[in-house]
Order: C-alpha cells, then sequence, then structure tokens
C-alpha cells in the first residue's frame, strides 16, 4: 500500500509540473501573440512616409499636399489612409498617436466608459498593457476643446506610456517637442506646451487643478484657466502656449512617486 501511494503521489508531482509547464507556456504564447499585434500595428503606419515633418516640426509641404494643407495640418496623407484601414478592424479607433523618435506610436481607442481599454488592446484581446485611450466623453461633433488620451506606464514591457515620464528631464523635451496625431479626417502637429506632475485627488480639497476634468471649454475663462494652471505647474518653462480658440491634447500616465500620482504632457495644435 505504501508503495502504491508513494507511486500515486510521485504521478501527481509530474503531473503538477507538467500543468504549471503548461500555463506558463500558454502565458508566454498569448503574451508573444500581443507583442506581435503591437509590433503588426507599427510596422503598418510606419510604411506611411516618415520625411513629412522637417526638422522645425513642422509638415514638409510638396506638390502633392501643397492645396490640402491648411494651419500645417494636412487633409490627405497617407497616416490618414492608414487609420481609416485600422477602423475596418475596430470602430473604437478613432486617430494614431505618435510622438517621433521614441516609442510611442499607438492607435488611440475611444470606448463607451474609460475602463475597457485599461485591460484590452486595439484587437479587442484582454491585455495588460492596455492601449492609449480617449476620455470616453471627448465630442467629434462639436469637437471637443480637450483631446484628453491615457495610458499605462507599463515599465515591465516599456510599452504604451512609459517614454511619456523622459519628459521630466528639459533636455528629452527640447528634442522631442512635438505630438502627431493623426485621426480620418486630418494629421496634425501640436507642440508641447507644458510638462507637469499631478495627482487624482479623490478627496473635496478645496483649489486644486484637477486637469483630468478638463474636456471642454465652456467659454474663454475655463480655457485660459486650463493653461495657465498647466503653465504654472510645469516643471521646466516652455515658451509655446495656447490661446482660446485652440485645440488640445493632453497625455496623461500613472507616475509612482507619490500617491495617486500622474505624468501629464500637455500640447497645441500648430497654427
Amino acid at each position: 500500500m505504501k508503495k502504491i501511494a508513494k507511486q500515486k503521489k510521485i504521478i501527481y508531482s509530474i503531473l503538477t509540473v507538467l500543468l504549471i509547464v503548461f500555463i506558463l507556456g500558454m502565458y508566454f504564447f498569448y503574451l508573444q501573440i500581443l507583442k506581435k499585434d503591437s509590433e503588426e500595428a507599427k510596422i503598418f503606419i510606419s510604411d506611411s512616409r516618415d520625411d513629412v515633418i522637417n526638422e522645425n516640426g513642422k509638415f514638409n509641404i510638396t506638390d502633392n499636399n501643397e492645396e490640402t494643407n491648411k494651419n500645417n495640418v494636412l487633409y490627405n496623407s497617407e497616416r490618414i489612409d492608414k487609420v481609416k484601414e485600422l477602423q475596418s478592424q475596430n470602430s473604437d479607433i478613432v486617430g494614431w498617436l505618435e510622438i517621433p523618435n521614441t516609442e510611442i506610436s499607438y492607435p488611440i481607442l475611444q470606448g463607451i466608459d474609460n475602463s475597457y481599454y485599461m485591460t484590452h488592446n486595439y484587437k479587442n484581446r484582454k491585455s495588460k498593457n492596455g492601449s492609449l485611450f480617449l476620455d470616453k466623453d471627448y465630442n467629434w461633433n462639436k469637437p471637443s476643446t480637450n483631446l484628453l488620451i491615457y495610458g499605462h506606464n507599463n515599465r515591465g514591457t516599456r510599452e504604451m506610456f512609459v517614454d511619456l515620464l523622459n519628459y521630466k528631464d528639459e533636455n528629452f523635451y527640447k528634442d522631442h517637442p512635438i505630438v502627431r496625431f493623426t485621426t480620418e479626417k486630418e494629421d496634425a502637429i501640436y507642440d508641447i506646451i507644458s510638462v507637469f506632475l499631478s495627482r487624482v485627488y479623490y478627496k473635496r480639497e478645496t483649489d486644486v487643478f484637477r486637469y483630468y476634468y478638463f474636456i471642454d471649454a465652456n467659454n474663454k475663462e475655463e480655457f485660459d484657466y486650463y493653461v495657465s494652471e498647466s503653465k504654472k505647474a510645469s516643471l521646466y518653462n516652455i515658451d509655446a502656449t495656447a490661446e482660446y480658440g485652440d485645440q488640445l491634447i493632453t497625455l496623461s500616465t500613472c507616475e509612482f512617486s507619490q500617491e495617486d500620482g500622474r505624468f501629464v504632457v500637455v500640447a497645441r495644435k500648430q497654427k
């Protein structure tokens, strides 16, 4: 009996090891699928022309796009066509965000809430990396004042908004002063106007700048307040600023030096 019990114990141990190996194998296989998804999208977008932005951070005007360029915004570009193609895979894709010469180059999703794309990629696969996603309240019909875009700071995988924290270094900003955002209708460049640390305030503190509530300005005072507080909080001085009527884009990710910390980059569409 003891011999049989010992044999069963050995068999159970072997089966347990095999099960663990199988689970780990499936997990790493799934990680490779997610990595492939991300790489495929980046390759797809990078196939469009890379020489459209000059050394001054503006679009090159050519005979092919001169008539479609207004206020340094392209209304006819290969990247616009690429975004339209991606939308055929997932209608929640609203654009493509890139910070040139960084790893930040991803599709932007907008869901019916601000939670789904925290845990899913643009192919609707479950992923701890999530996606870069636009706040659900942004209204494209108006359009709203501020494109508020969230993304994880996944230090382990180096995905999503990890590179955003490099803006803590002023020299990094000087080398990467622009953000490119492309939708199905336009291809635009945004000049960064502020880089700051913040946090999510759950209590009712007074006189607290809650940048994450600002989607649309009802008037000039609200717009000026957002820009003024953003500039005031900036880690270093940036000459570029914004005026009422400008389109803004705000990039937000987690920052772990403080409780509920956030790292934020605000930019204004070139004009």
